[in-house]
């Protein structure tokens, strides 16, 4: 960074061999928030300790995260006429705003399971160039073949530098819907679709959303737990349809 002319200052670059993501880094952005504000920086980066994914701070110290990366990415691409079959890969974790953004400007999205591995494996497939998770793992596949938060940062930076916008302004760019969670405890695995009054709740609510939203249920490949994810417009209503198909799960398989 540096090299290329910028005013650079680092912190918590002093590793003892026990202090990896202590309270910094990509797992920590409050950290890179209390830093921007402090120095008054263009812009904060954020890697976790073995540099595969980066959050970024703009200058009003507010965090700027891989779905809002890939937005503003994806939309240089397409400008550029660079992203491959106008399309990008994200998992199904990622805001559905997504899909909007690029669509409104004649790209869309792909999606795979949570994981970079699923994100680069559906990247080789289709011939893509571009795809990551909202957690900061995002590839540039012209550069490399895994997630790289140098890459990653210095990408942003060149677009920043190309519009001679602040991050700010250009992570306006997405749109992001407002998201509702719930990550319960199961006793049991049974198939969704053998979840009949939850699977009720699920085709209820996306017919309340009409398309401006989606709802996304499984089960954790870890834990003995379900996640729900329920993004819309309006999170009054969404945070409603998450506790009632929340307190069906807790009927049905509830720990």
């Amino acid at each position: 960074l540096r090299e290329l002319g910028a005013d650079v200052a680092v912190a918590h670059n002093q590793p003892n061999g026990m202090n990896i993501n202590d309270g910094c880094g990509s797992i920590y952005p409050e950290e890179i928030q209390r830093i921007v504000k402090i120095s008054g920086a263009d812009v904060g980066i954020s890697h976790d300790g073995d540099a595969d994914r980066v959050l970024l701070c703009d200058e009003d110290g507010e965090i700027v995260d891989g779905d809002e990366i890939l937005a503003i990415a994806a939309l240089d691409l397409l400008e550029a006429g660079r992203l491959e079959q106008n399309t990008m890969v994200a998992t199904v974790m990622s805001n559905f705003g997504l899909d909007e953004t690029l669509g409104a400007h004649g790209g869309k999205v792909v999606r795979t399971k949570v994981g970079d591995r699923y994100v680069l494996e559906e990247m080789v497939h289709q011939k893509l160039n571009l795809g990551g998770e909202q957690s900061g793992h995002v590839i540039f596949r012209d550069f490399t073949t895994t997630g790289d938060g140098i890459i990653s940062a210095l990408q942003v930076l060149r677009i920043m530098h190309k519009t001679g916008q602040p991050l700010g302004k250009l992570k306006g760019c997405l749109q992001k819907y407002p998201q509702a969670q719930r990550n319960l405890p199961v006793k049991e695995k049974r198939p969704l679709a053998e979840l009949t009054a939850v699977m009720k709740l699920v085709s209820d609510a996306e017919k309340e959303l009409s398309g401006k939203g989606r709802v996304l249920l499984r089960y954790s490949g870890t834990e003995p737990k379900i996640r729900l994810l329920i993004e819309g417009r309006e999170l009054d209503i969404i945070d409603k349809q998450a506790d009632r198909i929340a307190d069906a799960i807790q009927r049905e398989i509830g720990a």
